[in-house]
């Protein structure tokens, strides 16, 4: 997944350890999949996370189903 095709993330190598963050953030994208995992809701992650805005995690989730959904298919 190439996040670097996503606007709703950045990164700089110099700061959060070159981690994808969210735009204007420094909230790693990986943070939201890990609260989803654990069974966060997203409106409890927005809750959490004051500076987060709904628009960027659901563009991030966006994203991520179409990298999935663009994977070429396994060979058998």
């Amino acid at each position: 997944m190439d996040w670097s095709q996503c606007e709703a993330v950045w990164r700089d190598p110099e700061r959060m350890g070159g981690v994808w963050c969210f735009r204007d953030t420094r909230m790693p994208v990986a943070s939201l999949f890990e609260h989803l995992d654990s069974g966060v809701t997203i409106d409890e992650f927005l809750e959490w996370f004051p500076d987060m805005r709904a628009e960027q995690v659901h563009a991030v989730l966006r994203f991520a189903l179409r990298s999935l959904e663009q994977q070429p298919a396994a060979a058998a």
